[in-house]
């Protein structure tokens, strides 16, 4: 096929494609965003969870990266990455649907809720594996970070609205009523997925023979180790997660218990906070046309980091009266998802281009083995931690270590300029 058909094969399936595949995204999101607020709630209002409980659910709904995320992506690799998400949607729906009819029929419990949240886990891990091996399938190679910066936009709106909207919802029904949103945006990502057409070859053709399961794994791993630019965003990725995870995780106690804030006001906090992001996936596109990648990585984090003082900032002024503790939480929550969203636009456009496309998968799972399988951890011990020491005390620790994860940025630009376009391998 000449370049010119090729280019304009891949300009048509990116017009046609990627509008209904970034409206699956969008719907996929506004589902998530509303669990991230609602999940928390039961736990805490409905099950009377405490702060190690809390820490158990949100390291239920990762724990799957350090079960399966390995071999998930050298399943993905094989499987049509399309269909992974339309399945792992619909796997979602179902199981979140079960939270509100449970509750409905007096049967919800804790037990119930991790294992929900483990179910809805493993869908995740098969989805997000995919969803972030396809964008290469549907746009030109020219056009990998601005539709990233677009994927991510809609996430942020979805981070903005999402929240704020759970919370007035959570002030007016029962949070395992609100569970049911997640299942219906579920199951309206899946419906607009089975309208995208992409380039990805057909699994017969991605099959290739059969090679061992375990072949597979090695090689992605050993395609990040042994990249320098994969090996680095590894280990500033993976601390960066761990660390945001120990505050978020505590993020829901702060605001409902320690100030006392309730459910509303959590929701319109993350809500509105997050608008950061927004700003960040608007603006990086003319960021990065005068800065380099390595730069606006390390800026990203940097900001990540110092915004974070807000939370355990916000828990210590509690008794000067709600007002203030908000306004830190707000400017926070900004000032962190703009640095974050930043960083990651920006990451994930580099690994995709340094990649070849048929282990596209391996490498996005062999990254997130390490980025969240830190999670569950940071989760656990963020429940142990906070019911030894105090809420805010944590808090503190999880500012500091966020505060470092710009370090093995350093030195990027030289690594990222030196790289040059991965080849398929697939012969």
């Amino acid at each position: 096929m000449s370049a010119s058909v090729s280019d304009a094969t891949a300009a048509e399936v990116g017009g046609g494609g990627f509008p209904r595949f970034w409206t699956a995204q969008t719907a996929s999101q506004v589902g998530q965003r509303f669990g991230l607020v609602a999940l928390p709630v039961v736990a805490i209002d409905t099950l009377h969870a405490g702060t190690a409980q809390v820490g158990y659910l949100t390291a239920a709904l990762t724990v799957c990266y350090l079960l399966i995320g390995l071999p998930a992506g050298a399943w993905v690799d094989r499987w049509s990455k399309r269909t992974t998400m339309i399945r792992a949607a619909a796997v979602r729906a179902v199981v979140l649907a079960g939270v509100p009819v449970l509750w409905a029929f007096d049967r919800l419990s804790l037990g119930w809720l991790y294992a929900i949240a483990v179910i809805v886990g493993v869908a995740s891990v098969f989805f997000d594996v995919a969803y972030q091996s396809y964008v290469p399938f549907i746009v030109p190679d020219q056009d990998i970070e601005r539709a990233n910066a677009r994927l991510e936009s809609s996430a942020q709106i979805s981070a903005a609205g999402g929240p704020a909207a759970a919370g007035l919802l959570l002030k007016a029904l029962s949070a395992p009523v609100v569970i049911a949103v997640d299942a219906v945006a579920y199951v309206v990502c899946a419906g607009f997925l089975a309208t995208v057409k992409d380039t990805e070859p057909s699994r017969r053709e991605m099959a290739g023979g059969d090679a061992r399961l375990t072949r597979d794994i090695l090689a992605g791993v050993r395609f990040v180790v042994g990249n320098p630019v994969l090996r680095r965003l590894c280990v500033s990725v993976g601390v960066s997660n761990f660390f945001a995870t120990l505050t978020m995780t505590l993020t829901p106690l702060l605001i409902l218990r320690t100030l006392g804030l309730g459910s509303a006001v959590m929701g319109v906090v993350l809500g509105v906070g997050t608008l950061g992001g927004l700003l960040a996936s608007l603006t990086l596109p003319k960021v990065r046309a005068r800065f380099d990648a390595g730069v606006v990585m390390a800026v990203g984090l940097v900001l990540a980091g110092v915004s974070m003082v807000a939370f355990p900032l916000a828990g210590s002024l509690g008794g000067s009266g709600s007002a203030v503790p908000v306004a830190l939480l707000v400017l926070g929550q900004f000032g962190m998802t703009w640095g974050a969203v930043t960083f990651n636009i920006a990451q994930v456009s580099v690994r995709q281009r340094v990649c070849p496309k048929d282990m596209l998968a391996r490498m996005t799972a062999s990254v997130r083995f390490v980025v969240w399988g830190s999670m569950p951890v940071a989760a656990v011990l963020a429940g142990r931690l906070g019911s030894h020491i105090g809420v805010v005390p944590c808090l503190w620790i999880g500012v500091t270590g966020a505060c470092l994860t710009a370090l093995p940025i350093i030195g990027m630009d030289r690594l990222v300029q030196s790289a040059a376009p991965a080849p398929d391998t697939r012969v």
